[in-house]
């Protein structure tokens, strides 16, 4: 495998500072949804946030009009923005129900799925290494959620599904992106979760007041800072060497639970964080070595 420190191009350490800037990023997203509380309810909410985040995509636009989409794109398009919109509504739910570490360890399961459903749909190999990574992974969701030993909450089942929709969603991804522009796919995903996150809000709509709709605002630009710097990363360094940062997440997850929230730490959640992080590195590092490109960063199927 190519030595990433003498790849012309790339520079591990900008790659590493950028990976973890957008971990602090997606963590000041998690914060303020968790700070933003349950009055508004969770649809509005990413409702809200995707309305808003569809600003960004103004410098996009260009690249939008010139594209000509083909009646197969438009049905990937709006059954990944369907997917993506049930994606993002149960997190903002589990947001509202169950602390903000455990939110963040269980998003690492993410890439797990991708890898199974890229075995089911796309007719992937999985190696025995690698069916132990995933049984790995899955040991450390059961010391997350810990069932007969706690009660557990219905977050905890929307974060479940939270990973299963978004790793869809990338899937989706996957298949067109090679077809389309970067900025048409990310234009197209913004559109068409906003149109479909627009009846579950009405049907529970809240008036928001202005400190709330700051608030989502400030979500709409740490989401969309987080992807711009994990682009910066990705062309900095190889995944390889960007994937462990994510850990940071974690961490930072459960200091400010801690220092916030009143969320004390969880010794079972940090080990069932890492040990399902430990086994997508490992993932990772074995497609690298395959020279695959299926399992994506955690943080590519964040909000």
């Amino acid at each position: 495998m190519t030595n990433a420190a003498h790849t012309p191009g790339l520079n591990p350490g900008r790659g590493i500072f950028w990976m973890a800037v957008t971990g602090l990023c997606f963590v000041a997203v998690t914060a303020l949804v968790k700070f933003l509380g349950p009055r508004i309810p969770a649809a509005e909410q990413a409702f809200l946030r995707y309305l808003m985040g569809l600003v960004f995509l103004i410098p996009m636009w260009g690249a939008m009009r010139q594209t000509v989409l083909t009646p197969r794109l438009w049905k990937l398009f709006w059954l990944r923005g369907l997917v993506h919109t049930g994606g993002v509504a149960l997190w903002f739910y589990a947001m509202t129900r169950i602390p903000i570490a455990e939110v963040t360890a269980m998003n690492y399961l993410n890439p797990v799925y991708v890898t199974i459903l890229a075995v089911l749909f796309l007719g992937e190999r999985l190696a025995a290494r690698r069916i132990l990574a995933i049984a790995a992974a899955f040991v450390g969701a059961l010391l997350i959620l810990r069932p007969g030993f706690r009660e557990l909450d219905p977050g905890h089942v929307a974060m479940l599904a939270t990973a299963f929709c978004f790793a869809m969603s990338y899937l989706l991804a996957k298949i067109f992106s090679g077809e389309v522009s970067a900025a048409v796919v990310v234009s197209m995903l913004s559109v068409t979760v906003t149109i479909g996150l627009a009846p579950l809000a009405l049907a529970v709509w809240v008036w928001p007041q202005p400190m709330e709709l700051a608030i989502l605002f400030a979500v709409a630009c740490f989401a969309t800072a987080g992807h711009y710097t994990m682009t910066l990363a990705f062309a900095a360094a190889p995944i390889t060497v960007t994937q462990p940062v994510t850990f940071l997440q974690l961490v930072w997850s459960v200091a400010l639970g801690a220092m916030f929230f009143a969320e004390p730490a969880d010794p079972w959640v940090i080990a069932g964080g890492t040990l399902i992080l430990g086994a997508v590195v490992f993932i990772t590092w074995r497609e690298a070595v395959l020279k695959k490109a299926v399992t994506p960063v955690v943080s590519e199927t964040k909000t």
